[in-house]
């Protein structure tokens, strides 16, 4: 590997649903990464990957896609490939090792490395420089993970992906004081701050000093007074909307048709379709791995049973059309509504099925009371273990697209007020941080 007289201080956010990636100049200026898509160029790449076959020259071969390009590819198939979502998700899984995909086998290193590499390609494009090394951030806690071993194998499965990738070396550094080090940029006064990163799998927490005075003195261990951290944010939000809206019209609640063998003797009720399939569908990283032999042939049967089966019928089309994007957008369309209305429509169409439903901030709020109260929790452990009381704190910055939900910000302002919450670049500021933090390390 030759060498290179510059060594460029790059920060790489590998988010569950969308990544980017920063430079931070010597004069202390970020610049992002910019991808194009077919209408204009945005600084959020989404964390997807999209496979499909191609027959070229009498061969058959499998082509990649990743980000903006993937969803474009995907949405102008005639014969949808394979459109797959939150593989970050699947970094703590032992069992899970990778899948098959058109009879060849994948490791889940080998696919995230895949989107890994268009993201070192995009940036070297922009910046005219080989991109070797780079600051990569991590949750406190990942999807799944139980210890600080689960934690660790993590770690070094992305580890393993960045190298695979064409990196010669990362350091990680936790997503929440990544954002700090953003939010630090802005500041021209030292202050006690309470970072919040909401990502597609994560919540993560640091409480920690930072500002101009932190950055002249040095930094010590003594700053960071604490993290905290949980697997669930966005994803398990959404999955709460496709079990209350989704699966009931896919037969979630439907049943087999039954006899009774006797007069006196009451029909069996006995669901249509296995109920893990149905769990899987609420997980985007698991749903596009339903589409297997196995569970069509399960479908299928389960289709010839129902009571209702043009709703299993409804099911096997979403599953083998691959339709986990649309279903997403949905989602994520009503999300976004409930976040600055108190009612919003809930549309998802497609050639076997037509949901709409009117939802209310209320009810919404009422399906992820417990995902609510686990995200409390963990704030005021937080607060507990540091012997920091809110009144101590003297900002609090929340990023990440499920910081826009109200019951998510009410969990803040109910502790330190609404006038010391702060937010901004809500699907950037890790990786800008994370820019920040490899110049300092470099320095």
């Amino acid at each position: 590997m030759p060498s290179y007289s510059t060594n460029p201080s790059i920060g790489i956010d590998f988010g569950t649903t969308n990544s980017s990636i920063a430079l931070a100049r010597a004069n202390g200026a970020v610049e992002l990464v910019s991808f194009p898509t077919a209408t204009a160029v945005t600084e959020s790449f989404r964390s997807v990957l999209y496979l499909e076959q191609r027959k070229q020259a009498g061969r058959t071969q499998i082509k990649g896609f990743t980000g903006p390009s993937a969803i474009e590819h995907y949405l102008d198939a005639e014969h949808k490939g394979r459109l797959i979502q939150s593989l970050k998700s699947y970094l703590t899984s032992r069992t899970l090792t990778g899948t098959e995909v058109f009879g060849r086998r994948y490791t889940i290193e080998d696919l995230i490395s895949r989107i890994l590499s268009d993201l070192r390609a995009n940036a070297e494009r922009q910046f005219g420089e080989p991109i070797l090394r780079a600051t990569v951030g991590r949750p406190v806690r990942f999807v799944g993970a139980e210890t600080d071993e689960d934690d660790a194998f993590a770690v070094d499965r992305l580890r393993k992906a960045f190298l695979h990738a064409g990196f010669e070396a990362v350091q990680f550094e936790m997503e929440p004081i990544a954002a700090a080090y953003a939010y630090e940029s802005t500041l021209d006064h030292d202050e006690l701050i309470l970072i919040g990163d909401f990502g597609g799998g994560t919540s993560d927490f640091s409480l920690l000093h930072v500002g101009p005075g932190v950055r002249s003195r040095g930094r010590t261990a003594k700053d960071l007074l604490g993290n905290s951290g949980l697997g669930l944010a966005g994803d398990s939000f959404d999955a709460r909307i496709v079990r209350k809206l989704v699966s009931p019209a896919l037969g979630s609640n439907s049943f087999e048709r039954s006899y009774a063998l006797a007069s006196d003797r009451p029909a069996s009720i006995i669901p249509a379709a296995p109920a893990w399939i149905y769990a899987n569908l609420e997980r985007w990283h698991y749903l596009s791995f339903l589409k297997t032999r196995n569970v069509a042939e399960i479908l299928k049967s389960a289709r010839a049973r129902a009571q209702e089966p043009e709703k299993i019928e409804a099911l096997i089309n979403l599953i083998e059309e691959d339709l986990g994007y649309q279903l997403h957008q949905a989602v994520q369309r009503l999300k976004i509504e409930l976040s600055h209305h108190d009612s919003a429509e809930f549309w998802f169409r497609d050639g076997s099925m037509d949901i709409v439903a009117t939802v209310r901030r209320a009810d919404f709020e009422g399906w992820i009371a417990d995902e609510l109260r686990s995200i409390e929790r963990c704030v005021d452990a937080l607060l507990t273990s540091s012997n920091i009381k809110p009144g101590e704190v003297d900002r609090v910055f929340l990023t990440g697209g499920t910081s826009f939900v109200p019951a998510v910000r009410k969990i803040f302002e109910a502790r330190f007020t609404a006038a010391r919450v702060r937010t901004g670049n809500e699907f950037t500021s890790v990786a800008r941080g994370l820019a920040l933090r490899a110049a300092e390390t470099s320095a």
